[in-house]
């Protein structure tokens, strides 16, 4: 059953300890990147067959199977996808940022240009369970970007397909090219390249732990979003809500994985306690039941706070993946909202809304990570340079103010290379 802590009772570091994973994996994804570095495609090969179950021929999949799947998915399903990846592109071009240029005297100019990334890696899991969400939500900011080449990762299947709502996303989103690879396998053939697998410049999505330690480890040879950790939910809720809709709403997240976290903050002892006796009605009733109960039983907490304030300064605290505000006027309280991932506000807006339709992305800082870093956008898929340009008049003003700065650094060819051009011959 879920724990219940009252906020000042009990040592605030226990009501702020995340869960962790113990079991290092770093060793196992070192040699699997370096196998991958060895033998490219044949690595790629022996590893489905070793971790998928799966004997490959190819590694690609072809437009033919994108286009299949496209045609045989639900229909109602793809309409859905449609209208979901419209509402993402509709928040994401908003983040769409031009470079600017300021003109000064003397014929100075100084700027900054936008550029998107050449070539970006998606991956996408599979297992357990896949996500074709994931590919509208990583892939259509790339595509808003301009990234000439979008490539997505995601495990086969025992019969060597990929799933065909992934597939059908992929379609919808403007996937470039899609391979069968999975694991920290298909982070390593993304970061350095294979006969068939191209090398990119960022990889984005999540993944396993495999996958979290693959992407660590290639960070630097390529760029990556963020090292994901268990998914957490954060529902801040006061004692007039439904304590119904506010369980379901825990267990949206506790379904994940047994690593999830789950909590609930309230100013209200008598629904704290009515929303852990729903969680004990509604856990029995889930397919993944065993999943959802290890993780409210684990990772899972409900936090009563003296008033909203308080309530408030906890979630800050605990800065969240996904904080939903289920108060009657969310909106009083948003500017005092510091650290969150994506917030949710008011009593119908459930944290599946962001994961699914509403537009604004998926892919969040998890961890705490939501107190310096932010969720997936349009600016994960550009870079920018600077330039400046100094006529011969600019450069002579300011020649000698750039030598003796240099000059204080100890750096006398730089000196020298403002000043030589106005020595005389």
């Amino acid at each position: 059953m879920i724990k219940i802590y009252k906020w000042g009772e009990v040592p605030a570091e226990e009501i702020f300890a995340r869960v962790s994973p113990t079991a290092s994996v770093e060793g196992i994804v070192a040699e699997i990147i370096a196998e991958v570095i060895k033998n490219k495609d044949a690595a790629l090969f022996a590893y489905a067959e070793k971790f998928d179950k799966v004997k490959l021929t190819a590694l690609e999949v072809t437009q033919e199977e994108i286009e299949r799947a496209y045609q045989n998915a639900d229909k109602a399903f793809v309409a859905i996808l449609e209208e979901a990846a419209e509402n993402i592109r509709l928040f994401h071009q908003k983040q769409v940022k031009e470079g600017f240029t300021i003109k000064k005297a003397d014929g100075v100019v100084i700027g900054q240009k936008v550029t998107a990334l050449d070539k970006v890696g998606l991956y996408v899991p599979g297992g357990t369970a896949s996500y074709p969400s994931t590919v509208l939500m990583d892939a259509i900011p790339a595509k808003i970007a301009g990234c000439k080449e979008i490539v997505m990762v995601t495990p086969p299947a025992k019969d060597g397909s990929v799933n065909p709502d992934i597939l059908a996303a992929a379609k919808v989103a403007g996937v470039t090219r899609i391979f069968k690879v999975g694991g920290a396998q298909a982070v390593a053939a993304l970061a350095y390249g294979t006969e068939s697998v191209p090398k990119v410049d960022k990889i984005v999505g999540p993944g396993n732990a495999f996958v979290a330690e693959a992407k660590k480890q290639v960070f630097g040879k390529v760029d990556i979003d963020m090292i994901a950790g268990p998914s957490e939910i954060l529902v801040l809720a006061d004692g007039t809500n439904n304590p119904k809709h506010i369980a379901a709403d825990l267990l949206s997240q506790a379904e994940h994985d047994k690593m999830a976290s789950a909590v609930l903050v309230t100013d209200s002892e008598c629904f704290a306690t009515a929303v852990a006796e729903e969680l004990e009605r509604q856990i029995p009733l889930l397919s993944r039941c065993e999943i959802a109960r290890t993780s409210i039983d684990n990772n899972g907490k409900i936090i009563v706070a003296d008033n909203l304030l308080d309530a408030i300064e906890i979630s800050n605290e605990i800065a969240p993946e996904h904080l939903e505000l289920c108060l009657d006027n969310p909106f009083d309280y948003l500017d005092k909202i510091r650290h969150a991932g994506s917030i949710f506000m008011g009593k119908y807006c459930p944290e599946a809304l962001g994961d699914y339709f509403a537009g604004p992305n998926h892919t969040l800082p998890t961890s705490g990570t939501a107190k310096f870093s932010s969720p997936l956008s349009v600016d994960d898929f550009v870079k920018k340079s600077q330039f400046c340009y100094y006529t011969k008049d600019g450069l002579e003003k300011v020649a000698n103010k750039v030598s003796a700065f240099a000059m204080k650094e100890g750096l006398q060819a730089h000196a020298k290379s403002a000043t030589v051009r106005f020595e005389k011959e």
